[in-house]
């Protein structure tokens, strides 16, 4: 079945009107080899499915320079997303990630990737079936190889699913742009597209199968730090009590009754969890709150934004990605020149000095409190 028929036939059920697939420009073959070599920025691709879906995913991520939904696989030259559709080229839907390595790695996309997907499937994505819907990593070198491994291996081995890993691990060739239309198409198209992503029975599966699963965190290369989430089990043994109810719970520290709210020493806040980097004290200033807050995180991509509507309001929550502890509350109302106040919880956080960077393993961050004219 092409997902686009069964798109209208849904939206027509629910009185909504669509307008139909338009292909407003020919499809260029874009090849991934130029990526690789061009600046600092690496490529995944990954086929998941409706590439709509898996698209939207990674819209405005930070570290994730574009997204492009497209065709790989096969070996018809500039396919049609017709052509496509039809399952008889080969190809697979699939979408090209461009991405900056110092802020985002690859095995971060790759836990992004497998939680838009049923890995198990292995006759497509939900609604969609046949193998231009089959799910795959096309991998561009060897490293993106020895990670992608790594990672199904911990899926295959994490007991969460009753039925082998289906998802493909296969050398990236020439990828294809979709036609324009395609692009962004959940931007362009919100209604359309949820009541595709839920009709098609994806946005379901997601909801109730990947949510609270740990962060899927494997090394991105020989010897690189895991950042993995332990059991509720080891968390209960290893934090006081303050900490497991500020993380794992959503609690809240007293003001100005905690460890670092006054802390002015030089050095770096990682998660109390896993240990992950999440901000610096060159960040840190004095807000009144009793808390200790910051303007940025050191690591962006190790913090990740959520809606809290608890206690009558609508306030902006902060958590560690691979951890998924609480941290605390974000604010407008900070100095410049972010205008940003990241209230954060001493519970949720544990302090590194500057001078034990490197005996900690987190040397790399040891240059920014070193002073300007230090080789």
């Amino acid at each position: 079945m092409r997902k686009q028929r069964s798109v209208i036939a849904f939206l027509t059920a629910l009185g909504v009107a669509f307008s139909g697939c338009a292909a407003e420009e020919t499809a260029r073959v874009n090849d991934p080899a130029a990526h690789r070599t061009a600046g600092t920025t690496q490529v995944a691709t990954l086929a998941g499915g409706c590439f709509w879906c898996v698209e939207s995913a990674f819209d405005d991520l930070p570290g994730v320079i574009e997204a492009v939904s497209g065709f790989t696989g096969g070996t018809e030259l500039n396919p049609t997303y017709e052509q496509v559709s039809s399952g008889g080229t080969g190809h697979y839907e699939s979408v090209q990630v461009r991405y900056d390595p110092s802020k985002i790695a690859y095995a971060e996309i790759l836990d992004i990737y497998w939680r838009q997907i049923d890995p198990t499937d292995a006759g497509g994505q939900f609604a969609d079936r046949g193998t231009q819907y089959l799910t795959a990593i096309f991998v561009h070198d060897e490293r993106q190889q020895r990670v992608a491994e790594t990672s199904k291996r911990f899926l295959d081995q994490s007991g969460w699913f009753d039925k082998p890993i289906a998802t493909a691990i296969l050398p990236a060739g020439s990828f294809h742009p979709a036609e324009e239309y395609h692009q962004n198409y959940h931007a362009k198209h919100p209604i359309e597209y949820k009541a595709y992503k839920w009709g098609s029975g994806r946005g379901p599966f997601l909801e109730r199968f990947w949510k609270n699963k740990p962060p899927i965190r494997v090394a991105d290369q020989e010897g690189a730090k895991v950042y993995r989430k332990p059991s509720d089990e080891d968390l209960r043994g290893r934090l006081t009590s303050l900490q497991y109810d500020v993380t794992q719970r959503e609690g809240t520290e007293p003001p100005f009754h905690n460890e670092y709210w006054d802390n002015h020493e030089p050095g770096i806040y990682v998660d109390v969890v896993t240990g992950e980097p999440l901000f610096s004290s060159a960040d840190k200033f004095e807000s009144g709150t009793g808390w200790p807050s910051f303007i940025r995180p050191l690591e962006p991509a190790n913090v990740v934004e959520k809606t809290d509507s608890s206690y009558g309001m609508a306030r902006t929550a902060v958590v560690s990605r691979h951890g998924d502890s609480h941290l605390g509350h974000l604010f407008p109302d900070g100095p410049e020149p972010t205008g940003l106040r990241y209230c954060i919880n001493s519970a949720a956080l544990r302090f590194i000095p500057a001078g034990r960077l490197e005996e900690e393993g987190y040397g790399e961050y040891a240059r920014l409190f070193k002073p300007a004219d230090a080789p």
